[in-house]
């Protein structure tokens, strides 16, 4: 194990030089042990969220030290509200009386139709070395929420679970619906008791391990999800220790992709199918183009897609504002189930992010609008 673990660090270090610092830092959060648990204090009531009147915006907390760039790390503004809040896991549910705290985005001005039938909920999963705050800030969704009349959520990982706040996409009883899966999914519920949200408009995303999460859920909860979108995500099904995650990272899953896949079927007879958007960088050696390529497999099982894609060359924008990509388009009828976005020279980040922060590139295509606009074409009967 020892002589494995060093062979793939060696790996990484060797094939990252564009980007050590990126992989330096998720190498060590892999193997990072949660932090130690720290003696019980007195807690100051936590803040509610609002059910009624918008309440004054709250200033955002300070995000742990080592996980901080050397910037301001703020929200930028929007016009909705921005709340802070929690959610205790009740009886039955994951580990009782775990908290994990949440941020949501409520727009300022939905459509007239959302207004009607309720606001479509976004759930948006950090990766490693990130809290919720500055994912909402790199990946610029909240503005693009705005526009488009969506709400959003940001659940963030415990430090208490995992010293550098990374989802355990790799671990089996995670991958089976156990770990933070049956969280998440109590807090998504918790957020639609409380507001006008739409329950045929639900998606989930993230990045990294953030993606590898998302899928997880949403491939475990597949009725409450009407499309995900995986950025920079792992292939499912596969990893199982860290050792091995870093491994599916550089490698993919071989034959556990198509067999991962299978087994989702197995549990869930009458799987619906699981439209998805997949945003991969070509020059990404953290997460590797192969998982991308094993990801759109997987999903071609899972939405039973036979046909050829329809392929689209999108070339570099004037003065690099937007990267040459690639878009494979897959089809069911007139319906579009399965986008994969493939992006030359972007390496391990968001796509046309605020790059102030770390895992944020500022060219784009936007991926946060690329999602939205996928999104919408989505819902569950």
């Amino acid at each position: 194990m020892k002589r494995a673990a060093s062979s793939l660090l060696r790996t990484l270090v060797r094939s990252g030089k564009r980007q050590s610092s990126a992989v330096s830092k998720i190498v060590t959060a892999l193997f990072a042990a949660p932090a130690a648990a720290k003696p019980k204090r007195k807690r100051k009531p936590a803040a509610k969220v609002a059910k009624a009147a918008a309440p004054r915006a709250r200033a955002l907390p300070a995000a742990p030290r080592r996980t901080v760039p050397s910037v301001a790390i703020h929200v930028p503004p929007s016009p909705g509200k921005w709340l802070a809040s929690h959610f205790s896991a009740p009886p039955g549910i994951g580990t009782p009386g775990r908290r994990m705290s949440y941020w949501l985005y409520l727009p300022n001005n939905p459509p007239e139709d959302t207004q009607r039938k309720g606001l479509p909920l976004l759930v948006m999963l950090h990766g490693c070395q990130q809290t919720a705050t500055q994912f909402a800030q790199g990946t610029r969704m909240n503005q693009w929420a705005e526009q488009m009349g969506y709400a959003v959520l940001y659940p963030q990982q415990l430090v208490s679970t995992h010293a550098q706040r990374c989802w355990k996409w790799y671990d089996r009883a995670t991958q089976e619906g156990g770990g933070d899966v049956p969280i998440i999914v109590g807090m998504i519920d918790k957020v639609m008791t409380q507001y006008a949200i739409d329950r045929s408009r639900i998606y989930i995303a993230g990045i990294s391990a953030g993606a590898g999460m998302a899928n997880i859920i949403a491939l475990n909860h597949p009725h409450l999800f009407a499309a995900v979108g995986l950025h920079s995500g792992p292939v499912f099904g596969a990893g199982h220790n860290t050792i091995g995650a870093l491994g599916v990272m550089q490698h993919g899953a071989a034959l556990r992709a198509d067999a991962a896949a299978h087994e989702v079927l197995t549990r869930h007879p009458q799987f619906p199918g699981m439209p998805a958007i997949l945003i991969q960088g070509a020059g990404d050696n953290v997460v590797r183009p192969i998982n991308q390529m094993q990801l759109a497999r997987q999903s071609q099982l899972l939405n039973r897609l036979s046909t050829a894609p329809k392929i689209t060359q999108k070339p570099q924008g004037r003065g690099g504002r937007h990267n040459a990509h690639q878009l494979h388009d897959f089809y069911e009828g007139r319906k579009l189930l399965l986008r994969v976005a493939h992006i030359a020279d972007l390496e391990h980040a968001w796509s046309g992010g605020d790059p102030a922060l770390a895992f944020n590139a500022k060219a784009g295509p936007d991926a946060s609008k690329m999602m939205l606009e996928f999104f919408s074409r989505h819902q569950r009967a």
